[in-house]
């Protein structure tokens, strides 16, 4: 309780902490959001199954300003209530566009000059805290399918992994988790012009 009231005397909202108000989040409209300064993060999304996941991907996208997601094979695209069901309308928010495959997106990117990552346990793969984003590059992160993970094709095709560092028993986070971790390291490094 000390170090609560040595806290409280240095910061006096410490004692008047609430919820922010709707009003007071002052988020941006749909038209704001496409218009407003995005990070260099293309999301590469290899063969996804679920929509509840695809939904969850879009939201974290639109909050860390990502600057597209593209769905390639069998992952499911908007509209759909169940993507929509976790969206949370991020789909109006977040460009997106879709392909038939994650290799040849990685392959036409990589060759634009982007640095391209798959986000996958494998040999090789640098954990995700030694990693810093080149400012001036696009940076493309692969999520792969729920079962398989990112395929050997798209991994070959990004020529470099990044692993999140697991200490538990599954050492396997949600696609959606995984994104969302992924991304704020990178949004922390590439966070673009406030609003």
């Amino acid at each position: 309780m000390a170090n609560l009231h040595f806290l409280a005397k240095h910061n006096p909202y410490l004692w008047h902490m609430r919820k922010w108000t709707m009003e007071e989040l002052n988020r941006l409209s749909t038209a704001a959001f496409k218009a407003a300064p995005k990070t260099n993060i293309v999301l590469v999304l290899d063969n996804i199954r679920s929509r509840n996941n695809v939904g969850a991907i879009f939201r974290t996208a639109d909050a860390f300003r990502i600057a597209e997601i593209v769905l390639c094979g069998i992952t499911p695209t908007p509209p759909h209530k169940d993507i929509h069901k976790t969206a949370l309308g991020a789909t109006e928010s977040v460009a997106w566009r879709q392909e038939n495959t994650a290799a040849e997106v990685v392959a036409k990117l990589r060759e634009a000059g982007a640095e391209c990552y798959a986000v996958e346990q494998v040999k090789g793969a640098v954990f995700l805290d030694q990693v810093t984003a080149a400012p001036n590059k696009t940076l493309v992160l692969v999520i792969g399918n729920e079962v398989q993970g990112v395929s050997q094709e798209v991994i070959d095709a990004c020529g470099a992994a990044i692993e999140i560092p697991q200490l538990g028993t599954k050492h396997s986070l949600n696609v959606a988790t995984s994104a969302g971790v992924v991304l704020w390291h990178f949004f922390t490094q590439l966070r673009p012009t406030a609003h």
